[in-house]
């Protein structure tokens, strides 16, 4: 099988090029940048393009030069902060390069399925929990809706011109590789602080609980829908549990003696946070899926991996 995957040395990325390089695919990665190659292993298999998404008619040459069987589309701006910060950057790497991806497979005739890598951001701040497939969305940021028209043009592709599309939303993600940034995965920062053994900030007293799953449960997830996943279908890659901020902080804390603060809660944070969040996951378990890493093991491998670097 031919794989063509945006994003491909991203934290998400790597980890399923790691999964698909294993078995006879071919798999072609286009990236932004070449900063994150030490994420990957090397192999036969994996090509690496170099390429703004952006640049469309090179990415257009690319597509047909090419021609997959599947687009993976897990590139783009995932910074919720960045989003407000550089608005209409935010379109051209999200909603307008899903976009220009479709309507090429739609104007090439290619036989290729798009799966789109979305986010829980979608949804905004939820007014009745567990969210599914198909709980009401109200993004409270940028890179949300235009997510969120991401998954929307998928649809429409699918229902108006028959391509097969998947579209699958992954909660609160941690583990190896992923980027120790505040804005992008606090998850993972946090972790990361506290193998520095250094103070964490924790909001609202941990008061509040999210859908928390490692990165492999996340790979395997993916890998069914590229397997198994029904065209046309969203599904959602959750723990289905939820881990409340306050034993988040505590394993952490166990596990590697790191201080804990509960700060003021920022402005910014307030009106954007989504809150109270945990998926269920059964659409998902349906097509032969499961979470199998719980949040203390799960901590425990990234803590390993920050300490090994």
């Amino acid at each position: 099988m031919k794989l063509l995957i945006t994003g491909g040395m991203g934290f998400i990325g790597s980890h399923l090029v790691d999964k698909l390089s294993n078995s006879n695919n071919k798999i072609l990665i286009l990236t932004r940048t070449l900063s994150k190659k030490s994420n990957l292993k090397p192999s036969k298999n994996i090509t690496i393009k170099k390429i703004n998404l952006t640049n469309f008619q090179k990415v257009g040459t690319i597509i047909d030069r090419f021609g997959p069987d599947v687009i993976i589309h897990l590139a783009g701006n995932t910074s919720h902060s960045k989003s407000f910060e550089k608005p209409l950057q935010d379109v051209d790497s999200n909603t307008k390069s899903t976009l220009f991806m479709l309507e090429k497979i739609r104007q090439s005739k290619l036989s290729c399925k798009f799966i789109l890598g979305s986010t829980f951001i979608v949804i905004g701040k939820p007014k009745k929990l567990p969210v599914n497939e198909n709980t009401p969305c109200n993004p409270t940021t940028i890179y949300g809706t235009n997510r969120l028209a991401s998954e929307h043009l998928c649809k429409i592709y699918h229902e108006v011109y028959g391509i097969k599309t998947n579209i699958f939303r992954i909660t609160n993600s941690y583990g190896p590789r992923e980027q120790v940034i505040p804005n992008k995965n606090a998850i993972n920062f946090l972790i990361h602080q506290a193998s520095n053994k250094r103070v964490l900030n924790i909001y609202n007293k941990g008061e509040f609980f999210r859908d928390l799953i490692y990165v492999d449960d996340v790979i395997n997830g993916i890998y069914t829908i590229i397997k198994k996943g029904k065209d046309g279908e969203l599904y959602w890659i959750s723990s289905g549990k939820k881990t409340w901020f306050k034993k988040f902080a505590s394993i952490l804390q166990k596990q590697t003696d790191c201080g804990i603060k509960f700060p003021e809660t920022p402005r910014y944070t307030k009106k954007v946070d989504v809150g109270n969040f945990v998926v269920d996951n059964s659409k998902l378990k349906k097509l032969g899926w499961k979470p199998k890493v719980d949040i203390n093991s799960g901590i425990k491998k990234t803590i390993e991996y920050f300490n090994s670097k």
